[in-house]
């Protein structure tokens, strides 16, 4: 027998063990199987499991179980990405709290072994992680993004782009942080909202005619300042293009240019260029053919490019003396204070500077234009569909990708330099010597590039590096491309851009069918999770309190295209109590005797209520198998949520029960024959969802009855019922039933009419048909509608409350029981009360500047509350006019 409850702290590190012990996990060698491969996003491996990580492997989890059990060859290839900033940081940190010396005086070599012996002790913790949310990984094909494997494939591509002319080295911008000295890429920038200043500076010309006044809110930039702009269209300053102004402080002439990029209606409408610390003066610069001038060093200092007076000054400390310095010049013309937007690193925490340096760049745009095409042509399919719009948009506008950074850990750029600055890119140092000797016709001493490669430049190749390439292994062969990407849509550029260019450029093939991009879990109240709030939600902690099947059903129901999901302990809880529900109702039929038949044909079956039960049964699992096949997650699971607990548990179980108790001894059999298939099903359909519950009660009840032939339902086949189509009259006979009874006690609800009262239940119009069936099954419907009989009668007396299902109008006697003239008062009481809610909310949805100010979680807020009071007043209204 069952045990009363289900424990998940004990089952699931049992049953996972058992799962990956049994090879379960790898994809079949049946070579006729259909391959479904599916590629981790890898976590850092400095990482731990967090909610995001939790939605995202849940949903990979969901759609691998389903297809594994559809009999594919299913592979999910898990893996960790190395990570350089985070996992070098950490390193550093652990040195310092040891009290050594910094990576740069410990050197490169011992900086480096001392990672790797950190990865090996501590960089397993996410995979072992993933291991208790059920995470159902090939595990023997872990990759990591610095094996040998991997980093052979890297050192290939960075060479072969090389000399294809699409990876290159030249002088840009790029995102500096000067805390931790390397070139960082878009997304490790954080833009902070801070309270600033605009300084606004009057800069001579160089006649002495007058002067032009410029704003900025970094002053110490102007130190580096080759030109002033204004708009071609500003006829203020129409006179003043092609001549020059002299640079306070500095001294330097620089001219005055017009450019599209100045705004009449900003400011002054003149611009200060600095084309070596700005972005967009970075363009202005080039295309007017500008100096760049540098003024900061790494450390965010003021460089020997400006005047001595500054030189080695932090360039907050610079800000100061500039602004002293054009204030003691009398050139100060105003101090405007101002809340901006500055960059920092996500990382260090400091200010991110433009900076102009030597990088190693990679000419995404020429890579960009056939993985437009591959989307534009369906190749591979963005769902939901928005996201489309998004990648389009970036991959048309997209810029030179700076691959380099000036970290150890990493993969190390594959290029040596000569003496004269000739550079050698090769895939190994030998053949960079050889090509050396052949071009200075001798041996050559060389140096290697101390840069490494941007992490995502190695997970960009993922989906084809892990299965071996460039060797044509039979993974390679098997399973790329892959089919589904799951992944978060914040990292649509980052990396699934980079994955559709690299992939497509070194295969020829897309490197995954179909992405789908999941949404990002919030607090209940809709709010962005972070530590600093004090709202972040532990998955770990949540599997303890709750288990693992709880919170994967939450989030899988809840993850619906295009929606974040408000997540909440309730909620958990709430799916818990529905794995609960499942649970005692297999106790239900361990108590009565419902176990596997031998032969068991459910296409055969006699009683209505089964009949029923296995079209319904039917019709759910080719429901969820279209819901999962086409990423439609939180649809599967609450079609599984409304079958298992109010088709089955709540419907069949009490319908089968005046069968179970009866004296037909063939209807009995029948009955537990029927229930126990329908509870096999269920297992196959939810595992995907729930699988230690799930695996558990297929464990349990392995020896109840006829032998299965799958020993783990990890390892079962999906079930296939589309020979048990629903029949129509039965559909019809058993919905008229359960239509009385649900509606029935709407009404006795609504109206507050007391459990312990046993009123009849009136049949006043109905055919014939209709008669019959609610008399057959007058006993089940005294049970669960608490009515002491069921009559035909030709008119309800007064004091009865009609309702109307399926064509057949039913009426309950309640006003013994109630006092309808109060029933009716509370009734609109409760409707004037709903109203008035509605109509405030309506009055706020409907005020324009609510909408534009309020954020985003209140106004959905608002939403739901209006939603929900005119469903509510609809509803009361309905209980009203029966009592009228």
């Amino acid at each position: 027998m069952l045990d009363k409850t289900f424990d998940p702290k004990t089952a699931e590190p049992r049953l996972y063990a058992r799962w990956e012990a049994s090879g379960a996990f790898s994809p079949t060698d049946d070579p006729s199987a259909e391959p479904f491969s599916v590629v981790i996003p890898p976590p850092n491996v400095t990482g731990s499991l967090h909610i995001g990580h939790a939605l995202n492997n849940t949903l990979q989890d969901v759609l691998i179980r389903f297809e594994r059990m559809r009999g594919k060859a299913a592979l999910w290839l898990p893996g960790t990405d190395h990570a350089g900033i985070a996992t070098q940081m950490v390193v550093e940190r652990q040195l310092a709290a040891e009290g050594n010396i910094g990576r740069r005086d410990l050197g490169r070599e011992a900086f480096l072994e001392r990672v790797w012996t950190w990865k090996a002790e501590s960089g397993g913790t996410i995979t072992r992680q993933l291991r208790r949310l059920g995470a159902s990984c090939d595990w023997s094909r872990e990759r990591f993004t610095l094996d040998e494997g991997l980093s052979a494939a890297v050192r290939k591509v960075f060479v072969t782009l090389h000399k294809q002319g699409l990876l290159y080295r030249d002088k840009r911008l790029v995102n500096w942080d000067p805390h931790l000295q390397t070139a960082i890429s878009d997304l490790e920038v954080e833009q902070r909202e801070v309270d600033g200043h605009f300084w606004r500076f009057a800069y001579p010309l160089e006649d002495g005619s007058g002067e032009i006044v410029v704003a900025t809110t970094r002053p110490e930039t102007m130190l580096g300042d080759t030109a002033v702009a204004v708009n071609p269209k500003d006829e203020r300053y129409a006179h003043l293009v092609g001549k020059r102004v002299r640079l306070p402080i500095v001294g330097r002439l620089i001219p005055i240019v017009a450019d599209d990029y100045a705004d009449p209606e900003k400011g002054s409408g003149a611009v200060k260029i600095t084309p070596a610390h700005d972005f967009n003066d970075f363009q202005v610069g080039k295309r007017h053919g500008l100096e760049m001038i540098n003024i900061l060093d790494d450390f965010g200092c003021i460089s020997d490019a400006a005047p001595e007076a500054y030189r080695g000054f932090d360039r907050f400390v610079a800000r100061k003396m500039v602004v002293a310095e054009f204030e003691a010049l009398e050139l100060l013309r105003g101090i405007d204070p101002t809340r901006h937007v500055v960059p920092h690193g996500d990382r260090s925490g400091v200010v991110v500077e433009p900076y102009l340096t030597d990088q190693w760049f990679v000419d995404a745009a020429t890579l960009a234009k056939p993985a437009i095409a591959a989307v534009e042509d369906g190749r591979t399919v963005l769902e939901p569909a928005a996201w489309s719009k998004t990648y389009f948009e970036w991959m048309r506008n997209i810029e030179p990708w700076c691959v380099s950074r000036q970290l150890w850990w990493g993969h190390r750029i594959p290029a040596w330099y000569g003496p004269d600055g000739a550079v050698f890119v090769e895939e190994t140092e030998a053949e960079a010597l050889a090509a050396a000797r052949a071009h200075y016709g001798a041996e050559t001493a060389l140096r290697q590039d101390e840069d490494v490669l941007d992490t995502w430049f190695s997970s960009g190749l993922w989906p084809f590096s892990t299965l071996g390439w460039p060797d044509e292994t039979a993974d390679l062969k098997r399973f790329y491309p892959t089919h589904t990407l799951v992944t978060g849509f914040d990292i649509i550029f980052y990396w699934v851009a980079r994955m559709m260019m690299l992939g497509l450029h070194f295969t020829g093939e897309v490197p995954f069918r179909r992405v789908f991009f999941n949404a990002l879990v919030r607090d209940a109240s809709g709010k962005k999770m972070s530590k600093s709030k004090g709202n972040v939600m532990d998955p770990l902690d949540l599997i303890d309190t709750y288990g693992a099947d709880a919170l994967r059903f939450t989030l899988t129901a809840m993850s619906g295209q295009g929606r974040d999901i408000k997540l909440s302990t309730q909620r958990i809880e709430g799916y818990r109590n529905f794995g609960t529900k499942l649970w005692n109702a297999a106790r239900f039929c361990q108590v009565n005797g419902c176990v596997r038949a031998e032969g068991f044909d459910p296409s055969a079956v006699k009683g209505a209520v089964n009949r029923w039960i296995v079209g319904e049964t039917s019709r759910t699992a080719a429901a969820v198998t279209d819901a999962i096949a086409s990423c439609g997650f939180d649809e599967a699971a609450n079609l599984l949520y409304r079958f298992i607990w109010n088709t089955f548990c709540d419907w069949y179980v009490e319908l089968s029960k005046p069968v179970l108790n009866g004296e037909d001894v063939d209807a009995r059999a029948e009955t537990r024959a029927t229930a126990a298939w329908v509870m096999d099903v269920i297992l196959k359909l939810l595992h995907p969802v729930m699988p230690f519950l799930t695996e558990e009660l297929w464990d349990q009840t392995a020896d109840l009855g006829a032998a299965r032939a799958e020993p783990l339902l990890i390892a079962a086949r999906w079930p296939d019922l589309s020979a048990l189509a629903p029949d129509p009259a039965t559909a019809a006979e058993v919905g008229l039933v359960i239509a009385a009874i649900a509606e029935g006690r709407s009404v006795r609800s609504e109206l507050n009419v007391p459990l312990g009262a046993r009123p009849s239940l009136l049949v006043v119009e109905a055919d014939a048909a209709q008669s019959a069936i609610l008399a057959a099954y007058a006993p089940v419907i005294g049970q669960m509608l608490r009515v002491s009989d069921v009559r035909v009668v030709t008119e309800a007396p007064a004091g009865s409350i009609p309702f109307v299902v399926q064509g057949a109008t039913l009426a309950l006697p309640v006003a013994e029981f109630i006092d309808l003239a109060a029933e009716k008062a509370r009734l609109a009481k409760e409707v004037a009360a709903l109203a008035a809610t509605a109509e405030q909310t309506r009055r706020k949805l409907d005020n324009p500047d609510f909408v534009a100010r309020a954020p985003e979680e209140v106004v959905e807020e608002n939403r739901e509350r209006l939603a929900d009071a005119e469903a509510a007043r609809e509803r009361l209204q309905a209980a009203l006019a029966r009592l009228s």
